[in-house]
């Protein structure tokens, strides 16, 4: 998109250039290398001024906070693409992807399950290196899953061990290592004690795990097969208030992420 736009303002300019001049038997060479290094002069400027801005917003946090004490994710088609339970075989440490991280270094962008590609939607890796970097004072992460199968839930923990927020750091080491100092409080699955009631097994079991408030949680998910946003906002209260959830039937893109953000801060400061 952004080669395509700034060939447009080549275009543009070169264009503007020679409707400069009306009788192509009276156009000067060198005014005409002039009026080039002009439009080649701001092609790179427009060039440096849209890499910034992509620059930019990968170190944005996209909010000046109050911030959540948790943010849970989901997994399936919000924090990352794939559904487990389509998968058939657990990745192993082979199975990797590499390439660039949001301009921060090449590291394992995908893992292979199979045929298929595992990949974080935009937003969620957006949300781990901003989290990563230490722009959400006094928030840890964590996810909820109720992926079908014991084979699904396999394939979505191995998968958190090798995908990568920034070169070198998973998002198992950031999550679980960092955020919990080794402690997988994750909830994943639909076994027992889980269900595929988020509500009723996965929250209450943070609560009692975490000893966070459900109205200081921040939830993303896709709800595509049951509105488990509109379930836990229902069930999980703390003195009336209930958890701040946000859908992302499409996945957690940026765009989803600010609007958490936003959320929670305003639902914060009533």
């Amino acid at each position: 998109a952004m080669r395509s736009s700034l060939l447009c303002i080549r275009s543009s300019l070169i264009v503007a250039v020679a409707s400069g001049f009306h009788q192509p038997s009276a156009i000067n060479v060198s005014t005409l290398h002039s009026h080039l290094l002009k439009s080649s002069l701001a092609l790179s400027v427009a060039k440096h001024t849209t890499t910034s801005s992509s620059l930019q917003m990968s170190k944005n946090p996209l909010s000046s906070g109050p911030f959540p004490e948790l943010i849970v994710f989901d997994l399936d088609a919000c924090f990352w693409d794939e559904e487990m339970y389509t998968l058939s075989s657990i990745p192993s440490d082979s199975d990797i992807v590499k390439g660039d991280l949001n301009g921060r270094g090449e590291g394992v962008v995908s893992v292979m399950s199979g045929r298929k590609k595992i990949s974080m939607h935009k937003g969620s890796l957006l949300a781990l290196q901003a989290h990563h970097d230490g722009h959400y004072p006094g928030t840890k992460v964590c996810f909820a899953s109720s992926a079908d199968t014991p084979l699904a839930e396999k394939i979505g923990r191995k998968t958190l061990t090798l995908l990568e927020v920034v070169p070198g750091v998973t998002v198992w080491d950031l999550v679980v290592g960092r955020d919990w100092n080794g402690d997988d409080i994750n909830q994943i699955g639909r076994q027992p004690p889980l269900s595929a009631n988020k509500s009723q097994t996965h929250f209450p079991i943070l609560r009692e795990l975490t000893k966070i408030r459900y109205d200081r949680m921040l939830f993303f998910d896709d709800c595509q097969w049951g509105d488990h946003c509109g379930q836990v906002e229902r069930a999980c209260k703390d003195d009336g208030r209930s958890v701040v959830t946000v859908r992302t039937p499409f996945g957690l893109g940026v765009d989803e992420w600010a609007e958490g953000l936003s959320k929670y801060a305003k639902l914060y400061q009533r």
